[in-house]
């Protein structure tokens, strides 16, 4: 994945930190999820609840963020350095206080799914679980911690009923999207 925890200066949603962080103490399963852009409607019927079902399998987050690659882009930019945008950010929560944001950018999702011959709403699902275990501290820079991790999804994934995306994709027509 091309996430890196990020640590935004605000409010990713425009949702105060510290009223997601005492919905989550409160209700784990209580993740809030903005569809900023719409167009992740049509690409994933029932968006909320697979958002949500995934982020609460990961471990949790207080928000996930479904927006596009142009805002990405920008945060990606602010936050990390690197004027691209990327499929997932997370951004944590200050030590001690649950919760944390995931981010996901709806074109880059939509290509690297058609590209990996899976669909769009197995995938969103694999990213907001990859990012949910960043916010619980998982990592992938080490070999190690990179099979530690994809096992870790693999697993989770299984329990939501998504293929394992560390397998290869049975085959489709091209350009088929299947949501």
């Amino acid at each position: 994945m091309a996430n890196e925890a990020a640590k935004p200066a605000h409010d990713v949603a425009g949702v105060s930190r510290h009223a997601a962080a005492r919905r989550l103490a409160e209700a784990p399963e209580a993740v809030e999820i903005f569809v900023v852009d719409h167009r992740w409607r049509r690409l994933v019927p029932g968006i909320e609840r697979l958002a949500r079902r995934a982020a609460a399998a990961g471990g949790g987050a207080g928000s996930v963020v479904l927006d596009n690659d142009l805002r990405i882009r920008h945060l990606n930019a602010r936050h990390r350095g690197k004027n691209k945008p990327t499929n997932v950010l997370t951004f944590e929560t200050p030590p001690g206080v649950p919760g944390g944001d995931i981010v996901v950018a709806l074109e880059t999702v939509r290509r690297e799914a058609i590209a990996a011959g899976r669909r769009p709403r197995h995938h969103l699902a694999h990213l907001i679980v990859h990012g949910a275990l960043h916010l619980r501290g998982h990592d992938h820079h080490r070999a190690g911690d990179a099979r530690r991790m994809e096992m870790e999804e693999a697993r989770i994934l299984r329990r939501l009923g998504v293929p394992n995306p560390w397998k290869p994709a049975s085959p489709r027509p091209a350009g088929e999207l299947r949501r």
